[in-house]
């Protein structure tokens, strides 16, 4: 392994250190008292709450001043300066152990705890005057050093996103600011399921492997299992399962779940994703959206204390109720097509006329949903629910109740993408073995998208399946629009990625 001049600098210091007697590793629990945003917001009203303090955390910056010394020390709250005075943590004997330690063997990045207590400096920062300092974690690898001049100006920023989205624990130590977007992502979901505990609706699991892939039109991913030996998928939805529990009873059942679709990747799609999805026993698709658009006012205020927030350039407003319009007059309105009366070659003959890229293997309903994307997607900022699709689109659907050749589904967009995808359950099983008879039928033209026929959901359906309300909210998409994010790789922890050497190989190719 090739070690930068730093890295052999910090190795070194790290023999050091241990020649020392010191432990750079130490096992102990280490009694941390306080946060560093807590002695910042507290001590001023409460000074008295703070003569005794323990925190740990990076050692960010260091300023030596002979005998003591001021440094930052950044933990999961933020930072705080702390106040290192030879003569208060080191006696005779141990001073050359502390300028040696301190000084010299300290580096930027090292874990530290501090004890002490708070005061305040003579410019009025509230520090920590330590009295015992221990080390916890040595780093033997520099972290970026992000500069910020007199004037306000940042540099040597830790900056490059691909650098950022595969080495996360760099970013969030150097750029804590971005922090903020996961505590929001926790929060959001912590909402949500306050939201639908309060109506006793029971959160449940449902496999990951299954062994067909049902529930949405998309591509899976496929692997073996050596002891069955059959082939499992990764689900690429949870719908059927969460069904299946709606015919054994449960009234309202929701799951947090990752999903995985073997497809592309782009600022809005990652092939492993994080939706909730829930079902409601005797609801129909028209009290979905009023609850739905309940529960995003819900999340807004409880995230930002409003419903009007920034996204991008627009200021969205997020308070109920949303406007409604079919697809068919959306398409219309947005895009001056009417498709009413199209058939399949209709459809697809208007696609190539519009240079939608399309081929013969898409059916009717691929074809109109390709129109949807090219013609009116963008334009939906404003939350909007995008209702009643054709037929052919939407398998697990209900027929409508009153237009022919439609279903009872919506979809909501917020900023010109999709959030949330909702049906009224179709629960009329010999009608959903005809429309998975249908799907089959596009599956054997090359469409690889389409749904596989299941056939112990069918049995479930058989034994009776009451009216349902389903829904799907993808939310890594609704984090980005409560968080102001315009990529998908800003609100996912760890981003899917090519492989490092990969990547590098492909460049050095360029």
């Amino acid at each position: 392994m090739q070690l930068s001049e730093q890295e052999e600098i910090r190795r070194a210091s790290l023999q050091q250190i241990r020649e020392l007697g010191i432990d750079p590793y130490p096992p102990e629990l280490y009694p941390v008292s306080h946060l560093s945003k807590e002695i910042l917001e507290g001590f001023e009203t409460d000074p008295d709450d703070y003569k005794t303090v323990c925190i740990a955390g990076r050692l960010m910056q260091k300023r030596i001043m002979g005998k003591a010394s001021f440094a930052e020390l950044q933990d999961s709250a933020g930072r705080i300066q702390i106040y290192v005075s030879r003569d208060d943590i080191a006696h005779d004997e141990e001073k050359t152990l502390y300028n040696k330690l301190f000084k010299k063997l300290l580096d930027i990045g090292d874990y530290i705890g501090v004890k002490g207590y708070a005061f305040k400096t003579k410019t009025g920062q509230t520090s920590v005057h330590v009295t015992e300092l221990t080390l916890l974690s040595k780093s033997v690898k520099p972290l970026p050093i992000v500069k910020t001049d007199d004037e306000g100006n940042v540099h040597d920023a830790f900056t490059d996103p691909e650098l950022r989205y595969r080495q996360r624990y760099v970013d969030l130590t150097v750029n804590p600011q971005y922090r903020d977007i996961f505590l929001k992502r926790s929060k959001l979901i912590t909402l949500m399921r306050n939201f639908f505990n309060e109506k006793n609706w029971l959160e449940v699991e449902t496999p990951i492997l299954q062994p067909i892939h049902g529930g949405a039109a998309a591509r899976p991913f496929e692997t073996h299992h050596n002891a069955l030996d059959i082939p499992l998928f990764m689900r690429i939805a949870n719908e059927l399962y969460l069904k299946r529990l709606i015919v054994a009873g449960f009234d309202g059942v929701y799951e947090f779940a990752k999903m995985f679709r073997n497809e592309g990747m782009d600022r809005t799609h990652n092939p492993e994703f994080t939706a909730m999805e829930i079902y409601v026993a005797y609801k129909d698709y028209i009290w979905m959206m009023e609850m739905v658009e309940t529960l995003i006012e819900h999340i807004a205020v409880g995230l930002h204390g409003k419903t009007a927030l920034q996204v991008g350039e627009q200021t969205i407003e997020f308070k109920a109720p949303y406007k409604r319009i079919s697809m068919y007059d959306a398409i219309n309105e947005y895009g001056g097509l009417d498709i009413s009366g199209m058939d399949e070659a209709a459809l697809y003959a208007e696609c190539k006329k519009r240079h939608i890229d399309v081929d013969e293997t898409m059916g009717r309903g691929k074809l109109i949903d390709e129109i949807f994307g090219e013609l009116v997607e963008a334009q939906l900022i404003q939350p909007t629910y995008i209702t009643d699709y054709p037929i052919e689109m939407t398998p697990l659907a209900k027929k409508h109740r009153t237009e022919e050749g439609l279903v009872e589904r919506f979809e909501l967009f917020v900023n010109g993408k999709e959030i949330a995808n909702a049906y009224t359950e179709l629960n009329d099983p010999i009608d959903q073995r005809e429309r998975f008879m249908d799907q089959l039928k596009l599956a054997e033209r090359g469409d690889d998208e389409a749904m596989a026929l299941d056939e112990d959901f069918l049995r479930s359906m058989e034994y009776g399946m009451p009216p349902t309300s389903g829904l799907g909210i993808g939310i890594d998409r609704l984090v980005m629009l409560m968080t102001n994010q315009s990529s998908i790789q800003e609100v996912l922890f760890f981003p899917q990625m090519k492989p490092e050497v990969q990547q590098k190989q492909e460049e050095e190719k360029e």
